[in-house]
């Protein structure tokens, strides 16, 4: 809620949040057939869902910290990773949904974070 312009929703009983109107991180849960899907390695913790800036960021995601970020057949071709809630540190958590924010923020709230950024 520290970025500008960050609503958090109550969605089907989860939290999500948005800026602009725009999904960019929200709770969640994994379905019976991406359980199914990901066998053994799906995860029994907390699930955050978050946007990244393109294909080629989630897949370096994916690759750098498979333990922490995971993508199921429902995401394919979607600029978005799953994210082990239980196995992400806090200062890779705020990057993640900082970079998620800055993904899906309209251009105006872009300009003045990158002015404040400096």
């Amino acid at each position: 809620m520290a970025l500008p312009g960050s609503e958090e929703r109550l969605s089907r009983g989860r939290l999500q949040w948005r800026v602009g109107g725009r999904l960019f991180v929200w709770e969640r849960p994994l379905r019976a057939k991406e359980v199914q899907e990901l066998g053994d390695g799906a995860p029994e913790g907390p699930v955050l869902g978050a946007r990244v800036e393109h294909l080629i960021a989630k897949q370096a995601l994916l690759a750098d910290q498979p333990e922490v970020y995971f993508t199921t057949s429902h995401f394919e071709g979607h600029a978005s990773v799953l994210v082990r809630l239980e196995q992400i540190g806090d200062a890779d958590l705020e990057e993640v949904v900082t970079e998620a924010w800055f993904a899906r923020a309209p251009p105006k709230l872009l300009a003045e974070a990158e002015a404040h950024r400096g």
